[in-house]
């Protein structure tokens, strides 16, 4: 019997567990522990440690609120909610071989509203990239008020920060697990996806990564600062503190975590621009441009780049709640309100090009549209315009049987097909999230073989979008 495997860090060595396809290491530190005044400073370097760490068990989590869709199972998703410990800034390896030559590397940025999740949630297992040949890499990063909110004395975009920390331990460790530092593929979904925008838009990102993967993102997604500081106002007056790293490093993380409720549905709309998230989370980038007119400043230029939404994003915020069977057309105008400066000329425009959509589709495709696809096609095309041959796109379009077909090609539907994880048992039955039917076998193939080819050479199987000549990669069946 073979020994636990055993890697050698810069900060010092982790021992992990050998599986079927390769090597698994958790709970790595990437990062010095949030703690105090720190969960509200820039990361700095973890201090080391001496000996071999345990690296075989689950990483504690960020702190962050339990969140509930109603009949529907989003533990695989969302991870096991906060497990508290200090030292939550980790990352999760699965790789062939330690010993391997230098191989591709995938490093996933979890979605969650950028409130919640985890890297190390089930539908984020890497042992399906370890069998294909690449090292994948999963993550945690700050979130909610310690990663994103905006205060005084506190540097913006903490979550961001931690992101860049963690690319940048990879290029200086990751050769100990078998990758190839020069070939690293950033890659994540929604709030992660968002995240990976923004990367591209700046100038620290340059050189920790060759190419990026973005999944129902949006180029469009970052608060101004006149929105973020609605939001910090509202903190603020919820823990009756004043609105500064000083005042907030004193509140623990559960009564943090207590006002969340009053922060969430503010009106963040402003004269000039409406809420990016349409009020379902308060907490995104801030920024005083939007990254997909921002790329010039980073480094996509260089980057190679894989972006794509499905082609129901919205109904995820409707269909457990029977919001798709009993919305209104009132309804319709009070969501198009969030997400529209002229919210009747948005709805009339939907309702013209879907004719016969009742009035829950219609605030699906709203949402969708708003949250999704209107940003996604904005940074597509910029960085169409920027790299000259080296943006390919993608639309998933399976629909999920689950809550009998109201979920359809709904958002986070393509991870399971990206992980390869499709037939999992767990992903199925009355509460799953791919419903009862089983989705066709070569879909996961298919989907998963096009990211681990776009890893390895930049190409996923498909012609780049060029201006003027666009090309779109069509996984299932899409309107």
């Amino acid at each position: 019997m073979q020994p636990d495997p055993v890697a050698q860090t810069r900060a010092g060595a982790v021992r992990g567990v050998r599986h079927e396809y390769g090597e698994h290491y958790r709970a790595i530190p990437y990062a010095a522990a949030p703690v105090g005044r720190a969960r509200f400073a820039a990361p700095a370097p973890h201090p080391g440690w001496s000996g071999v760490r345990d690296a075989t068990q689950p990483s504690p989590t960020a702190p962050q609120p339990v969140r509930e869709f109603a009949g529907l199972d989003m533990a695989p998703y969302f991870g096991p909610g906060w497990v508290p410990g200090e030292e939550y800034l980790t990352v999760n390896i699965h790789t062939p071989s330690a010993g391997d030559p230098a191989l591709p590397v995938m490093v996933y940025v979890h979605g969650g509203g950028s409130v919640s999740g985890t890297g190390g949630a089930a539908l984020y297992d890497g042992r399906a990239f370890a069998r294909d040949g690449v090292v994948l890499v999963t993550l945690n990063y700050r979130i909610g008020i310690p990663g994103f909110l905006d205060l005084e004395g506190a540097p913006a975009n903490r979550g961001l920060r931690d992101v860049l920390a963690a690319l940048g331990w990879v290029r200086d460790n990751i050769a100990a697990f078998g990758g190839d530092r020069d070939n690293v593929t950033v890659f994540g979904q929604s709030a992660g996806a968002t995240l990976i925008g923004a990367l591209l838009a700046t100038p620290e990102a340059t050189g920790l990564f060759r190419r990026a993967i973005i999944q129902s993102g949006s180029g469009t997604g970052a608060f101004t600062p006149e929105q973020a500081q609605r939001v910090t106002s509202a903190a603020s007056a919820a823990l009756g503190v004043a609105p500064t790293a000083d005042a907030f490093a004193a509140i623990p993380d559960d009564r943090l975590l207590e006002i969340l409720p009053k922060l969430t549905g503010l009106d963040l709309r402003t004269e000039t621009v409406a809420d990016p998230l349409a009020g379902l989370s308060p907490f995104s980038l801030v920024l005083p441009r939007q990254p997909a007119d921002s790329l010039t400043n980073g480094p996509a230029a260089e980057v190679d780049l894989l972006i794509g939404t499905n082609t129901e994003e919205g109904r995820l915020y409707l269909g457990p709640y029977d919001d798709l069977d009993n919305s209104t057309y009132a309804d319709v105008l009070t969501t198009a309100a969030h997400i529209h400066l002229d919210p009747h000329a948005a709805v009339e425009a939907l309702t013209a090009r879907y004719p016969g959509a009742s009035a829950g589709e219609l605030r699906s495709a709203l949402l969708g549209q708003a949250l999704f696809e209107a940003g996604t096609k904005r940074l597509l095309e910029a960085h169409a315009r920027l790299s000259g041959g080296h943006t390919h796109a993608y639309r998933f379009g399976y629909r999920s049987t689950a809550m009998r077909g109201r979920l359809g090609a709904t958002h986070t539907i393509e991870l399971p097909f990206v992980f390869d994880l499709a037939d999992e048992p767990w992903l199925h039955g009355p509460t799953g999230l791919l419903g009862p039917q089983a989705p066709p076998p070569y879909l996961a193939a298919q989907v998963h073989g096009a990211w681990v080819a776009f890893a390895h050479t930049g190409n996923p199987g498909w012609s780049a979008h060029r201006a003027g000549s666009p090309t779109v990669r069509h996984f299932g069946p899409c309107p």
